[in-house]
This record gives C-alpha cells, structure tokens and sequence, in this order.
C-alpha cells in the first residue's frame, strides 16, 4: 500500500515541472561551454529549443554525468529523448539547478521541461524527493541489498540479477504484485528474487504477526515454504481480522507444511521479532517508502504503479547496465 502521497515512476523519476519548452533560464555570464548534444533517439517532431551556452555557469555536475544520469532512469523507454540545458550556480554553495528538455514520441505540444538540483558532494539529486544522483545512482542500494538481503529466495543462486520485493502480507496492493511477480519469474530465470518482510503495523495490525510467522515457516521447511504460505495468506488476505486471523494464519502455515502452534509460539520469540525488525531497518536503509517496491539491482521501482510491459524493459535495461545477458521472451507479455 502506498503510504506517502507522490507516485514515481522511472519515466518522471524527476519531478516534471512544465513549464514549456521556452523556459526562462538564468543568463549570468560564463565560460561559453558547448551545449551538449540531444541524447536518446532523435524525435523529429519535438526538436529542441536552442541551448545556451551561457546557462552552464557551474562547475559541476558536468553535462556529460547528468546524461549518463538520465542515461541510467530513463535510457529503457526508446521514445525519449532529452537535452541538457542548463547546469546554473544557486545562491547556496555548492548546489547547481539542472534543467533539462525532455520530449516524447508522438508528445504533443512539443519540449517540456525538468529541473532538479544536485547536491555539493555529487551524490543526490532533489525535486520533490532526494533521490541518489551519478552514472551509477543505483550501485550503492545494490550492493547493500546483495549484502544484507536475505529474506526467503527462489529463482537463480546467483546474485548478479537481483530483486528484492519489499512487501506487507496485509497489503491489498502487495496481493495485487503477486501475478506481476510470478511473470517476471518465468519471464527471467536468470534473476534472484528475494521476498524482504515490510510490515505497516500503523494500517495494518496484523502485518507483523504475518510476517513473524512467515518467518518462522521459512526456519521450519524452508524458502519454497515460505513462499507458499505466503501465497496463502494473499489468497485469504480477508480473513486478517481481528475475529479469524488465527484461523487463516493457521491455515496458511498448515498450506506450507509446518505445525500452527509451533509457529506461532516461535513468531513470539525475540529472535523472530530481530528478523523482521531487521527486514524493516534494511527497507528504511535503501529509502523504502511504499509498498511494494521492487529493487532491481538497486533500481527502487513501484509494482503496482507499472505496466508490466514498462517494467520489463526496465529489467533488461538494468541488466544490460549491469552487464548481465538475460534471454527475455522474443514478445512482451501482457499479463491478464
């Protein structure tokens, strides 16, 4: 369930601030650095307005590490195209305003207009959020989920294509993922995918026993287990109620193989408890803000929010960044 009020998605991991492709940008005098080429395809009916020279004042980020930023959200979607048009100096040290002119296939009404800032030591980027900036803006939320992501996994041993589902066994939206997960599974068998416990005890009061259970499954009868009970518990997610919660968490335990009572005496163990408290702590450490919110090799997108043929292509982009081959299906599936 999402629990802030924006939606972002990889298309506008940015904040679109349209303010017409004509923006008034600052005209303070400058080097005369040469205006940057249009990146992605070539989109003969958004051509760009004139770049500036004189609107590139600041030192950095350099236009060439913002392309490759972009480069890195939005190099999967072949109908974009974008220009860099200004990196300025702001009143604060050491922070630049970027404003960049974005245009789709077939968009009407021409350029439109991005702007964010980065932050003085290169690694942010802010709009309506704080988002990691760089050629690789993913490479640190990967490299801590390869590390500390150890919920239930299925799929490939190897780490090299990773995703990690953070999830609330009580999330409507969550039970919604399930059927776009099971498709990039068999659409990728190349990829790891970790299940990672995220419980919102604030709206969801029975999340966390449901996670704490899980848990306890998966010590019981394994990873295979954990997810068929959590299958279970999606399925009879109604039941999560304050009068038949016992029974269906039971009868989910039961689905998976393992003994009700002595699951529920472990979920109550404060080893249990360090577990999924820890699941929690590693979805606040890589800026979980929602649920679900898959991580493709670092890369935070919103299931729900996704046509799965957009996330597809995200994948195989992200792969592809990665260096990973992956051998997707010759059409993209539609799921029904």
């Amino acid at each position: 369930m999402t629990i802030t009020m924006k939606q972002w998605l990889p298309a506008a991991a940015l904040t679109m601030m349209i303010a017409g492709a004509t923006a008034v940008l600052a005209q303070a005098p400058a080097s005369e650095p040469q205006a940057p080429k249009p990146q992605g395809p070539v989109v003969a009916t958004n051509e760009f307005p004139p770049v500036n020279p004189k609107n590139f004042t600041a030192a950095s980020p350099t236009a060439a590490e913002v392309n490759s930023f972009l480069k890195s959200i939005w190099g999967y979607d072949g109908n974009r195209a974008w220009e860099v048009a200004a990196i300025l100096k702001t009143q604060a040290p050491g922070v630049s305003k970027v404003v960049v002119f974005v245009s789709e296939a077939g968009q009407a009404g021409g350029p439109k207009t991005t702007v964010f800032f980065t932050t003085p030591d290169g690694k942010h980027a802010i709009a309506d959020q704080v988002i990691d900036f760089g050629a690789k803006p993913f490479e640190a939320n990967r490299e801590t989920l390869v590390t500390r992501a150890n919920g239930a996994a299925k799929g490939a041993t190897s780490k090299d294509l990773e995703l990690v589902e953070f999830a609330d066994l009580e999330c409507p939206h969550c039970k919604e993922a399930q059927g776009t997960m099971a498709q990039l599974a068999k659409d990728f068998p190349e990829a790891r995918i970790v299940f990672e416990n995220y419980p919102i005890a604030e709206i969801h009061p029975f999340a966390y026993r449901a996670a704490a259970e899980g848990v306890c499954v998966r010590k019981a009868k394994g990873d295979a287990a954990f997810f068929t009970y959590a299958s279970t518990v999606y399925d009879k997610q109604a039941g999560l109620t304050k009068e038949s919660v016992d029974a269906t968490l039971a009868a989910a335990v039961t689905a998976a193989g393992a003994d009700p009572n002595a699951v529920a005496a472990c979920a109550n163990d404060a080893a249990t408890k360090q577990d999924v408290d820890a699941s929690i702590q590693l979805g606040k450490d890589v800026g979980v803000d929602q649920t679900p919110l898959l991580f493709v090799n670092g890369h935070a997108l919103p299931i729900t929010a996704l046509p799965y043929e957009t996330l597809k292509k995200i994948v195989i982009f992200q792969a592809g960044q990665d260096g990973i081959s992956v051998h997707p299906p010759p059409t993209l599936t539609s799921l029904q």
